[in-house]
């Protein structure tokens, strides 16, 4: 593979960052794992995605054979994410879920390093990486992001960026390595090494392009055609189906069914912060997002049209550095009043959710008490069904769910031996009324039960009750069945 043209112009490596960029990143990384272990103190995190990591990432550090009993999918049969093998690692030493939530808050701060370097290859000054590094962090999908939950592929948002770097300055094994690193992380990030082909073919660097779509089409079709199969008794990946199943019929029902209005939307948001500093220059390095934006606004999942959750996260990326693009050759004012940072923060404050924390996600402060004396009577051994914003208090161990409501009816079809529900706050896809009729259920079959003033009620079953002896009354209406 060659380098680009101006390759000799250009430091051989990064050469380093200020302390305070350093201190910055540091300081903000802290500050999003505090804000993220807060939201899941206040009951706001959720089975999917914290509680099935959780739960993954738990079993691995235990030994166990890492299948959800969420979704009875090996690790592997997810999204092929070989990364978390190495949160287990860090579970074997300390089972915690604030590992997850602590690397992808200060991966996500820190991805403002290779965003410096790759502003200081293309030539800009200090005012202007500042300004490169400042769009990152006032991204508002990386600030939602990191609240929602967690979500491997945050953790190689620096490494993204650094592949971007090292395919600049012509270093094809720094770059096919850590192409590597991301696509064990989500296979959805195929999409970003397929749009990195489509990248460098436009600059008609065929050699790396060949690498990079080779890449793509190799590791898609090890995961269809052997991983998931295997892994899945057979079945191939479930995402594509789910996603694209209402594009059947003809092409103009297939457009009479699109999103149109949400995609003109989704498409205003994202460019909103940035467009401003995209230049033509700017034009091959957002051609990267082209696959992700599409299939975003083809899926039939309104979540992948929004910035609140982690599926455009990649695309903030190549928007900051279609911003570094822009601004090369541009002249360096060292003076000014910043106003496309300012513009950047309105951005922020529009589309980021810091304001949740003064409303919705403050709706569970009663129950917390409850929570609390009920998480003190459940056994780390036990099976427990629960609802699913309670599923991460409670994910490691063997069997954790959350009544879903299409589920059975009744709490004997599974491993269940707690129940663990509050039907008045009965939490994501599940409903009072599935929720209901498992408490009457347990309370049928002579489960012990207890319930608190909120709402929430702990029943158990008789032969698990036997073994564990009340170790409390509840602060109210309790009662053991007999």
């Amino acid at each position: 593979m060659t380098s680009s043209p101006s390759a000799d112009l250009r430091p051989a490596r990064p050469r380093g960052c200020p302390p305070q960029l350093l201190a910055l990143c540091a300081g903000l990384g802290l500050l999003l794992w505090g804000i993220a272990a807060t939201r899941h103190g206040l009951l706001q995190s959720n089975a999917y995605d914290l509680g099935l990591f959780d739960q993954w990432a738990w079993l691995i550090g235990s030994g166990a054979a890492p299948i959800s009993s969420m979704e009875q999918v090996h690790v592997l049969a997810d999204h092929g994410a070989w990364m978390l093998y190495l949160a287990g690692a860090a579970y074997r030493i300390l089972p915690s879920l604030h590992w997850l939530l602590a690397s992808q808050a200060l991966a996500l701060s820190c991805t403002a390093l290779p965003v410096w370097w790759l502003a200081k290859q293309a030539g800009l000054g200090p005012r202007q990486c500042w300004l490169a590094c400042g769009l990152w962090w006032l991204q508002p999908v990386v600030f939602n992001a990191a609240l929602f939950d967690f979500h491997p592929e945050t953790w190689v948002m620096p490494a993204f960026a650094l592949a971007l770097w090292a395919e600049r300055e012509g270093r094809p094994r720094l770059w096919f390595g850590l192409l590597l690193l991301m696509l064990g992380c989500r296979d959805g990030l195929v999409l970003i090494t397929a749009g990195m082909a489509v990248d460098l073919a436009w600059r008609r660097r065929w050699r790396w392009c060949l690498a990079t779509g080779g890449l793509s089409i190799g590791w898609l079709l090890l995961l269809s055609r052997w991983l998931y199969p295997l892994l899945r008794d057979g079945e191939g990946p479930k995402a594509a189906g789910r996603m694209f199943s209402h594009l059947n019929g003809g092409p103009i029902s297939v457009l009479s069914g699109l999103d149109w209005g949400g995609g003109a939307e989704y498409l205003l948001l994202l460019c909103l912060p940035c467009i401003a500093l995209w230049r033509r220059a700017s034009l091959s390095t957002l051609l990267i997002g082209l696959p992700l934006v599409l299939v975003n606004l083809l899926s039939a999942s309104t979540s992948y049209r929004t910035l609140v959750h982690h599926y455009s996260l990649p695309l903030a990326v190549v928007a900051v550095v279609a911003c570094i693009d822009g601004l090369r050759g541009q002249p360096q004012s060292q003076r000014g009043f910043p106003w496309m940072l300012c513009w950047a923060m309105a951005c922020w404050l529009m589309l980021a959710k810091p304001w949740f924390f003064t409303g919705p996600y403050l709706g569970r402060l009663p129950q917390l008490q409850a929570v609390d004396e009920a998480q003190a009577l459940i056994q780390p051994q036990d099976a427990v069904l629960t609802t699913s914003y309670l599923v991460p208090q409670l994910s490691q161990r063997t069997n954790i769910g959350f009544p879903k409501k299409k589920m059975s009816p009744s709490p004997t079809a599974g491993p269940w031996n707690v129940l663990l529900l509050n039907p008045n706050d009965p939490g994501w896809g599940s409903s009072r009324e599935v929720q209901e009729r498992l408490l009457t259920q347990a309370t049928d079959k002579n489960w012990s039960c207890q319930s608190w003033p909120t709402g929430l009620e702990l029943c158990r079953a008789p032969a698990a009750a036997e073994q564990q002896p009340r170790r409390g009354n509840a602060p109210s209406d309790s009662r053991l069945m007999p």
